[in-house]
C-alpha cells in the first residue's frame, strides 16, 4: 500500500460522488482538495465550526450543518463568488440532505416540527408541517438496490420487518422470535436478491427476495470446532530481531562505543510488530457477558456488511467486539474469522472487489481478501486510524486520525496464506 502525507481535519471528510473530489472540516473552514493530488482546489468559511457535510449528487454543490447556530451554509464549486445561507430561526435545524435534482435542500426542524424544501432556482421555499409522528417511529426503512421493494423495521423493543412495495402494498412480514430485545442491524445485498438481518439473539438471518423465506442462519460461537471450512486468523505479537553474526568490530573502532550500538533503537528496546497467524481447532473466542442492569446492552450484530459481489458479508457480535466474521453466502458457511487484540472500530469492503479493511484505533490497518489476510503498517509518525472511508471507484481509501487523515491506494494483492501466516508489511 502507498500513503501520503497527514493532513488537518477537524470533523467529517467526504468524497465526492464523482470520485474527484474530497471535502474536509478543519474548524470552520471546508476546505475542497483534488483526490489525485490532495491539492486545494477550493476553501471556504463557514459562520461557526463544521458538524456535517453532504455532498450534491452532480458533485457541483456542497452543503455544511452548523449544529451550534443551528445554520446550512452551501457553496458551488463552479462558481465560488456563489453562497447560500440557510437559518431556519427558532425553529431550528436537526437534519439536512439534497434532493435527488440536486438544486434543492431538505431540512428538518427540532422535535420534527416540520420539513422545509429550500429552492436554489428561485429561493422559494415549502414547508410541511409534522412530516413524523413521534408516537409512529420506526427504526429503520431502507430501499433495495433495484428500488422494487422497501424494508421497515421496529424499534429493538420488539423483533419486526415488514416489506413493502413501492406503491404501499405489504409483501412480507417477519417476526424471528417473539420474547426478548428484537432487529439491531439490516442490508441489502447489493444485487438485491438477499437481505441480512441482524438481531440482538446473537444470530445473522439472510432472507431472498423471491420468496422472503429465510435461507441462512449464521450463529456467532465462542467456541468453533472441527469440522469447520473457516480459516481463523489471529493477530499477535512478534519481537524485532537482528541477525548479528555477520557483524564484527575492527581494531579501528572505537572500543569505547557499546557494541548494542549498531541495533536499531526500536529492536534495542525489544520492540514488536504484529502479525496474523493461522489457528488450529478449536479455537475459544473471547467474549464479555453483558450487564443484565444496564441499558443498551453490548450485545447482538452491531456491525454487517455486503461485499460488492453480494457473495460475503460480514459481522460483529458486540459483545464480542475483538472478532470480525466473514460468511460466505454461495456456500452458505463461515469462511473467514479475525481474532484482534484491540476492539474493532470500523471495517469497510472495497467498492470495486472482495476485498476488506478494517481498524483497531492502532497503527496497523488490516486487510482481508479471499486470498488470505495481512496486517499493514501505517508509516507516519504517532497515527491512529479511528474511521476509514472508501471512494466510490475505489481508487482511494481515506484514513481518519483524531486530527489528522491520510489517503492510501492498494498497489498490490494480498500475499499468498500457504504457509499459515501473515506478517505485517512496511511500507
Amino acid at each position: 500500500m502507498e500513503f501520503t502525507d497527514a493532513y488537518k481535519q477537524t470533523g467529517p471528510c467526504c468524497f465526492s460522488p464523482n470520485t474527484r473530489y474530497l471535502a474536509v472540516a478543519v474548524d470552520y473552514r471546508l476546505v475542497i482538495r483534488d483526490v489525485v493530488s490532495l491539492k486545494v482546489i477550493q476553501l471556504y468559511s463557514c459562520v461557526d465550526k463544521i458538524s456535517y457535510i453532504e455532498w450534491a449528487l452532480d458533485s457541483e454543490y456542497i452543503l455544511c450543518g452548523l449544529h451550534k447556530r443551528p445554520v446550512v451554509q452551501a457553496w458551488s464549486l463552479t462558481q465560488p463568488e456563489w453562497t447560500c445561507k440557510i437559518d431556519e430561526g427558532p425553529a431550528g435545524i436537526a437534519y439536512a440532505r439534497w434532493s435527488p435534482d440536486s438544486r434543492h435542500i431538505l431540512t428538518t426542524s427540532e422535535f420534527q416540527v416540520r420539513l422545509t424544501v429550500w429552492s436554489l432556482l428561485n429561493t422559494a421555499c415549502v414547508h410541511v408541517q409534522w412530516p413524523k409522528h413521534a408516537s409512529k417511529d420506526l427504526a429503520g426503512i431502507e430501499w433495495s438496490p433495484g428500488d422494487s421493494s422497501i424494508v421497515i423495521w421496529d424499534s429493538l423493543l420488539e423483533y419486526k420487518v415488514l416489506i413493502y412495495s413501492p406503491d404501499g402494498r405489504c409483501l412480507f412480514k417477519y417476526q424471528a422470535y417473539e420474547s426478548g430485545l428484537g432487529v439491531k442491524t439490516v442490508a441489502w445485498s447489493p444485487c438485491g436478491q438477499f437481505l441480512a438481518v441482524g438481531s440482538f439473539d446473537q444470530i445473522l438471518r439472510a432472507l431472498n427476495q423471491l420468496t422472503w423465506k429465510t435461507f441462512a442462519e449464521f450463529t456467532h460461537v465462542t467456541t468453533i470446532r472441527s469440522p469447520c471450512n473457516a480459516v481463523v486468523f489471529k493477530e499477535v505479537d512478534e519481537p524485532l530481531q537482528l541477525d548479528m553474526s555477520e557483524l564484527y568490530l575492527s581494531d579501528n573502532f572505537p572500543h569505547n562505543i557499546q557494541g548494542n550500538c549498531l541495533v536499531p533503537e526500536s529492536a534495542a528496546e525489544g520492540n514488536t510488530r504484529v502479525k496474523y497467524k493461522v489457528m488450529d481447532f478449536p479455537v475459544s473466542l473471547p467474549f464479555q457477558k453483558p450487564a443484565p442492569d444496564k441499558p443498551n446492552p453490548k450485545q447482538g450484530i452491531g456491525l454487517l456488511s455486503w461485499s460488492n459481489d453480494s457473495q460475503y458479508v460480514f459481522t460483529r457480535n458486540d459483545n464480542m467486539p475483538t472478532i470480525l466474521w466473514i460468511w460466505d453466502i454461495r456456500r452458505l458457511e463461515l469462511a473467514t474469522v479475525l481474532v484482534q487484540k484491540d476492539p474493532i472500530r470500523t471495517a469497510v469492503w472495497d467498492p470495486t472487489c472482495a476485498r476488506l479493511v478494517l481498524c483497531t484505533g492502532t497503527s496497523q490497518l488490516y486487510m482481508w481478501s479471499p486470498s488470505g489476510a495481512c496486517c499493514v503498517n501505517i508509516p507516519l509518525s504517532n497515527f491512529v486510524v479511528c474511521d476509514m472511508k472508501w471512494n466510490s471507484d475505489g481508487s482511494c481509501l481515506l484514513l481518519k486520525d483524531r486530527e489528522s487523515f491520510c489517503c492510501s491506494a492498494v498497489v498490490s494483492v494480498l500475499p499468498d496464506t500457504s504457509e499459515g501466516s501473515s506478517d505485517s508489511e512496511d511500507v
